[in-house]
This record gives structure tokens, C-alpha cells and sequence, in this order.
């Protein structure tokens, strides 16, 4: 038996929190497993990630990449129709569309085809603000101490 949750609550008190709410709703849907067209995810150094996807009959023209904020589609759609007479057909020919949670500042850097493998270079760029920085401390100085000064009312006799 599967639970679903209402996660509606949750957004009248959150505020700013609607991405991550948005994900876990995403998450607990129950989706019917696609296994087609199989791929692979490798990272191949600290921020540079590959997905290689077999894509076996499909030309450039026929495949579409998009990235929109934090997804990435991929989709096949095979033009033309194939009148021949087949005895036995094993090579699926199907449009296809998957799709790919990318975290933050993951960007596409390039696609490329080559021997029915389509594969997509990703790379996680963390803006100069957002990254850590280190902050040097100085010996011999004090902190500076914020004064609060009184003002005196000058009383006048009417």
C-alpha cells in the first residue's frame, strides 16, 4: 500500500521553501518505471558529470535536448515511416523523452552522437558569491564598539 502525502500545509507557512516542497512531491509520485532508451551517469571529475544514453537508430535531427532551471529532457522522436515487411523487429524504434533532475548550478556543456550513443557532458559551476571564502583575522585590533549617545532635552520655562 502505498501513502501519498499532502505537502499543501506546508506551503501557506513556508516561505521561500516551494522548490524544495515542489521536489518531494516529485519524488513520492509514483511513475511507471521506463527502462528505455538505457543510459549511464558517470562522474568523471569533482564537478564534470557524463550521461551516455543508447540511442541506437536515431540521427541528430531526430533527438532533442532541452534544459529548463533544474531539468534536463532529453527526447526521441523518429521521422518517417518504415513501410517495410518485418519478420521479427528487436530494434525499438519508439519515441522516447527522459528526464533528469540536475542539482543546482549543474549546466549542460555539450552533446555529442556518435556510434548510436548520445552523450551529454554536464558541469556543476558554483558562483564566485556562493562559494566559501575565508576570512582572515587580524591581530591586534579590537572590534569596533558601537556608542549609543544621550541627547539631552534642553528645558525652557515659558
Amino acid at each position: 500500500m502505498r501513502t501519498t502525502f499532502d505537502f499543501s500545509p506546508l506551503y501557506r507557512s513556508g516561505i521561500g521553501f516551494e522548490r524544495m516542497l515542489n521536489a518531494l512531491e516529485t519524488a513520492s509520485r509514483v511513475e511507471a518505471p521506463d527502462n528505455w532508451p538505457p543510459y549511464d551517469i558517470a562522474k568523471t571529475s569533482d564537478d564534470h558529470y557524463r550521461i551516455t544514453m543508447a540511442v541506437a537508430g536515431f540521427s541528430e535531427a531526430e533527438l532533442d535536448i532541452t534544459q529548463e532551471q533544474n531539468l534536463l529532457m532529453v527526447s526521441g522522436q523518429k521521422s518517417g515511416n518504415d513501410n517495410g515487411q518485418y519478420l521479427h523487429r528487436g530494434i525499438a524504434g519508439r519515441g522516447f523523452e527522459r528526464r533528469f533532475e540536475l542539482a543546482d548550478h549543474v549546466k549542460v556543456t555539450g552533446a555529442g552522437l556518435d556510434n548510436g550513443l548520445l552523450t551529454i557532458d554536464l558541469k556543476r559551476e558554483i558562483p564566485e558569491e556562493m562559494k566559501p571564502r575565508r576570512i582572515e583575522i587580524v591581530a591586534g585590533t579590537t572590534a569596533h564598539r558601537v556608542e549609543s549617545k544621550r541627547v539631552k532635552a534642553d528645558k525652557q520655562a515659558a
